[in-house]
């Protein structure tokens, strides 16, 4: 059963300046991650004083985790577009999503990664509580993906006994690896090699 997902963060917010601190938060720990980023960085770009981020947030910690419940609903919206579009075959809107990742990563000169794995791998120096947050991020992202295998599935796209599960969480261990790879090589060429193998082994029950 699908995970819930964050609300809106224009129906969590109480006004602008609260939603400033977590837009800018977000496009920040995309880049840099939670624990090397200051906060003197995020008020210095949000235009807002340090005052008003504690009366928001009340700690780092706290508005960390507004900004992870803002990316989880902004790649659920995402992830609806493209892995649920009835006009394009499922294993397709598996493509066009590693496609659209592509064009994020030149977008933005491969500064910007996934925000819930950069996060991941500063575990060690995170609160437990991040841990849960963010392997509840990973199952929603999860269950998308398997319920578009299971479509292909139904479709004899793939075997009868192709198990959808584990393809959709190796699909994320393994995309997250090769987003890290295309940012340390400033090339896509990582997210390419990962869409041969998912599409030439993984994607097709061999």
């Amino acid at each position: 059963m699908r995970m819930e997902t964050a609300e809106p963060l224009k129906s969590r917010t109480r006004n602008d300046t609260r939603a400033r601190l977590v837009h800018v938060g977000t496009e920040i720990l995309s880049e840099k991650g939670f624990t090397s980023t200051g906060l003197e960085e995020i008020l210095e770009k949000a235009e807002v004083p340090k005052g008003s981020f504690y009366h928001y947030f009340g700690s780092k910690a706290k508005f960390g985790f507004a900004v992870i419940d803002n990316y989880e609903y902004l790649w659920a919206q995402k992830l609806t577009r493209l892995l649920r579009d009835p006009a394009v075959p499922p294993l397709e809107r598996i493509d066009n999503y590693i496609s659209e990742g592509v064009r994020g990563l030149e977008k933005y000169a491969f500064r910007r990664g996934c925000l819930i794995g950069n996060m991941g791998q500063e575990m060690a120096a995170l609160d437990e509580e991040f841990r849960f947050r963010i392997l509840k991020v990973f199952a929603s992202w999860a269950d998308y993906l398997g319920d578009c295998l299971a479509e292909a599935k139904q479709r004899a796209d793939l075997p009868a006994d192709f198990d959808v599960g584990e393809a959709a969480r190796f699909f994320w261990f393994a995309w997250e690896g090769a987003v890290l790879q295309a940012k340390l090589e400033r090339s896509v060429a990582p997210i390419e090699r990962f869409r041969r193998v998912m599409f030439k082994y993984v994607l097709t029950g061999a």
